[in-house]
């Protein structure tokens, strides 16, 4: 039975209703990717204001592993809220927070001893991870890459790249932040091998510590194992493998920025896995609580200590209502069956893509690690030049249709699929043929203007 029913068009009337009354309320700079509403939502289906089920290939960018609602998610926020729904961690302790932490610290990679903190969101994680690195090592510098994501707030801000969308107008941001290339492989010079390519932007990392900055003086390289908004790149193996010597011979803390690729997002509980690699820590954050507002820095025993008592922390972070969340979707996620089930989701919607590829010549590349999955828009599969233009074509024609798509990339061409990874083989397909046709009818348009 088809999950999509649409009794208006999409978005209906209540939902521009609601969209008009958001813009009233609310700043040009809080953007919405969409007009429609929504009202609830359960697994991979949502249903908007107006009555019409859709179905969500967006997962409220990739905070939702488990699924809308997942019945044992809602009933233990149900139950904690019946106990205690605040408290702060800083004025006592209780157990969910405890209990996420000790979570945390037993499935992340690594054997050795180590401790978690507790924030709300992954810009918090990310600044708590830096100040972590730079009490531990007493070093002021941090090494951030091209294309790179790690969130809003002003020193995270620095570290992420595509000034455009998320930084114009914002400065100064903070200081004794080095940017350097990420070797995207898509997008390397007509005629270099992959090797070749990574080979570059390893020899580009070494030099940076003659040219740029002493390794003496870095505290941190800060890295995505998939970068996110920059487009679902992976890092190339060697060039992650190098990063981890390089902070292993200079005393620098590796920080894997795990917040969207990681709980299951590439198949594995975490995108690092995939390299046998293991970060000095690791900043968490979506599809750790559920949809709940949660994140975590999680690391070596002896760098988490670093900082003094009451450096870390904030009023609402490990919220026990969203610890309960969390706790429910961590030991959902970590099951060998589910991980399982998430190689199956990439399979299916790899193979989709691919199709479509062969028929779009818009699509220049589909990409990703394991069902964190991407495509990305060209207007020449040759020159490969972004074709970003195209894509608010292709997701309001899905949209109309059904189907909830996002777009990312540093160029804004792409885009991206982050599922439930619990979504069945049926609602794939459903939804990838309301892609197909929102593509070719995207693609005819385009013949006819040229």
């Amino acid at each position: 039975m088809p999950t999509i029913n649409l009794i208006t068009e999409v978005p209906g009337p209540k939902s521009r209703a609601l969209a008009a009354r958001r813009e009233a309320a609310t700043p040009r700079g809080a953007a919405k990717a969409s007009l429609i509403g929504i009202e609830r939502a359960h697994g991979a289906a949502v249903t908007d204001v107006d009555g019409n089920t859709l179905i969500d290939f967006a997962g409220g960018i990739g905070t939702l592993a488990v699924g809308h609602t997942p019945e044992n998610v809602v009933e233990s926020i149900k139950l904690q809220a019946e106990k205690l729904i605040h408290f702060c961690a800083i004025v006592g302790t209780y157990e969910p927070y405890v209990r996420v932490a000790e979570l945390l610290n037993e499935v992340t990679p690594g054997n050795h001893a180590k401790k978690t903190v507790l924030l709300n969101s992954g810009s918090e994680a990310v600044e708590a991870a830096v100040n972590i690195a730079r009490s531990y090592t007493g070093r002021p510098a941090v090494i951030a890459f091209e294309g790179a994501y790690h969130g809003r707030t002003n020193l995270a801000l620095a570290l992420t790249s595509k000034y455009g969308l998320f930084k114009k107008g914002f400065g100064p941001f903070a200081p004794e932040i080095y940017r350097l290339p990420f070797p995207n492989v898509y997008r390397r010079p007509l005629g270099m091998s992959e090797d070749d390519f990574t080979d570059d932007a390893i020899t580009r990392l070494e030099f940076a510590f003659t040219a740029q900055v002493d390794p003496s003086a870095v505290a941190a390289i800060v890295v995505e194992t998939v970068q996110g908004e920059g487009g679902f790149v992976p890092a190339p193996p060697r060039f992650l493998q190098r990063i981890r010597e390089i902070c292993t011979e200079h005393g620098i803390v590796m920080i894997s920025d795990e917040i969207q690729c990681g709980f299951g997002r590439t198949g594995k509980l975490f995108a690092v896995e995939h390299y046998g690699i293991v970060p000095d820590l690791m900043t968490m954050a979506k599809s750790m609580g559920a949809g709940m507002p949660i994140a975590a820095v999680t690391g070596r025993a002896e760098i988490m200590d670093a900082p003094h008592p009451g450096g870390l922390g904030g009023t609402y972070s490990g919220n026990p209502l969203a610890c309960a969340a969390a706790i429910e979707a961590i030991e959902m996620i970590r099951q060998p069956e589910f991980l399982h089930r998430a190689e199956a989701v990439e399979a299916r919607f790899r193979q989709h893509l691919l199709d479509l590829q062969r028929e779009a010549p818009l699509i220049g590349d589909v990409r990703g690690l394991g069902p964190m999955l991407i495509m990305e828009l060209v207007k020449n599969p040759l020159s490969k030049e972004p074709a970003a233009e195209f894509v608010p074509n292709i997701i309001q024609e899905s949209l109309k249709r059904g189907l909830i798509v996002i777009r990312a990339g540093i160029f804004t061409n792409c885009i991206r699929f982050l599922p439930p990874l619990n979504i069945t083989d049926e609602q794939i397909d459903e939804g990838m043929e309301i892609l197909k046709n929102a593509v070719r009818t995207v693609e005819d348009a385009r013949k006819v203007m040229a």
